[in-house]
């Protein structure tokens, strides 16, 4: 292999800067991955640029990465046939009338059970961020209004449970994301290690737990603190001078016109998802566990073993064909329907499918130039496997703080992030934690974050004032994380 050197750092160092000056992630991954192609080939231009689009072409000769995008796609497909399955909107109307049971009760202890159920729709809703803040933000907006609960505090727990709960049950876009990412680094159980690091992914953990302690306790602090006040004194939902961003759409599908709402329509897909992940883990796993005892045993030591990429694509998929069994029996939709969802939720989400393949792109080119092993060579007389979480946290959230896209800073970060564990001879799942931790905490600060502003639009808050209600609790957790890092680095080596 060649010594590319200091080389080897320039271009991810490159798609960094371009994604912070033009906050355009594609661009920056397109160029970065041409300025490494460019390094290989001896500064060729036309050889560096047909080797780029080789090198884009040979993401899908990995099955692994092929079987993510792939998942990443037909989640869209899963989505839209719960919209228009009036899953969603079944879900929406079974909260509904336990909101207006509470909002009987007309006492102070509303107030709190609204907003817990609120941060627990908001988690439950894993799949899709999105979908989340947009149903937390306008399902709730109403009765938020009426217990005269600001704006900015419905913003703050709509985009405070979505990302968070995302992460942490990756049974998802961003699960497949992250593991793709892990398998071009070479991990080959990136499943195991990604639910192996949850554990150790404070940000999102003490987030959501902050959101249900301050909901709990009514103790709000900072800016939320002044919003809470002003609401209680003058029944404004917002400031004066503020200028609410307002969306009243949930989903892209409006639900089939005279079908009965039934939540079910919802439930019994994404459950099947869930379950079917660990059995396909198991299935996937099972040849390769050789001497154990008993069946429990060896399913459960396969699951460690199975192909991630390989469980995540056949769980959605049998999720489609479990939602089109249910939907075709109660003559929601026929199978020209079918294939019409299909393709347009595929569509959706093909600029999430690009993402992936550019990520995977910039980071197979990355391992080519050595970039990892360079830059954890050059660090490793200065810098101990105790400091690597604590840095590699704040790096990844200064990059998702400035780029406003967390999906963005994994895809730069792992692929650095890998091979300096490796050779500090660090803890993987603390430095995929780390990174991850980071990379949400950044976007969770950042105003041009696109769940921040979906937040803002579905709560119908100003969307400075979220941003600044909400920093302060944000700046608390992320602290805390970094203490955390410093502090587990020291204790565990």
């Amino acid at each position: 292999m060649t010594d590319y050197g200091f080389l080897s750092i320039i271009p991810p160092l490159v798609a960094i800067i371009l994604a912070l000056r033009t906050k355009q992630v594609y661009s920056a991954l397109v160029f970065g991955t041409w300025f490494a192609w460019l390094i290989i080939n001896d500064w060729n231009v036309i050889d560096g640029t047909i080797a780029t689009i080789e090198g884009f072409v040979s993401v899908f000769k990995s099955p692994g990465n092929t079987k993510t995008i792939m998942f990443s796609a037909l989640v869209g497909a899963l989505l839209l046939f719960i919209q228009y399955s009036g899953g969603v909107e079944g879900f929406m109307k079974s909260i509904s009338k336990l909101i207006n049971h509470i909002e009987s009760k007309g006492n102070i202890k509303s107030r709190v059970l609204v907003q817990l159920l609120a941060l627990i729709t908001g988690v439950l809703l894993f799949v899709e961020t999105s979908i989340s803040s947009l149903t937390v933000g306008t399902l709730y907006r109403p009765l938020f209004d009426k217990l005269k609960i600001p704006r900015e505090k419905l913003a703050y727990i709509a985009d405070s449970s979505s990302a968070p709960s995302s992460i942490l049950i990756p049974f998802n876009a961003w699960g497949a994301f992250i593991m793709g990412l892990l398998l071009t680094q070479g991990v080959e159980n990136p499943m195991s290690v990604l639910a192996s690091s949850i554990v150790y992914n404070f940000y999102p953990i003490l987030t959501i737990i902050l959101v249900f302690v301050i909901i709990v306790s009514k103790r709000d602090f900072g800016s939320m603190a002044k919003a809470e006040k002003r609401t209680a004194e003058t029944g404004k939902l917002f400031n004066k001078n503020a200028r609410p961003l307002v969306s009243d759409s949930i989903t892209s599908v409006k639900a089939k016109e005279g079908i009965k709402l039934r939540a079910y329509n919802m439930y019994i897909p994404l459950l099947t998802m869930v379950i079917m992940m660990p059995v396909f883990l198991s299935y996937t796993g099972w040849d390769s566990i050789k001497d154990s005892s008993g069946f429990i045993n060896h399913a459960t030591r396969a699951i460690g073993a199975g192909s991630g990429s390989s469980a995540v694509l056949f769980s959605v998929v049998s999720s489609l064909l479990v939602a089109m069994v249910l939907y075709r029996s109660q003559k929601i939709m026929r199978t020209g329907k079918m294939i019409e969802l299909v393709l347009k939720g595929i569509s959706e989400l093909m600029p999430l499918a690009l993402l992936m393949m550019l990520a995977f792109a910039l980071s197979d080119v990355s391992n080519k130039l050595g970039t990892g092993i360079y830059i954890a060579t050059q660090t490793k007389a200065w810098l101990s496997p105790q400091l690597l979480p604590f840095i590699l946290f704040i790096i990844s959230s200064f990059i998702a703080f400035s780029t406003g896209t967390s999906w963005g800073t994994f895809a730069i970060m792992m692929a650095i992030a890998i091979p300096m564990s490796n050779a500090h001879d660090a803890n993987i799942y603390v430095v995929v934690a780390a990174t991850i931790g980071g990379g949400v905490f950044g976007d969770h600060c950042s105003p041009i974050s696109d769940t921040t502003i979906i937040s803002s639009m579905a709560s119908a808050s100003d969307h400075i004032d979220h941003v600044k209600t909400q920093l302060p609790y944000a700046l608390l957790i992320g602290g805390i994380s970094a203490a955390l890092y410093l502090l587990l680095g020291f204790t565990m080596y």
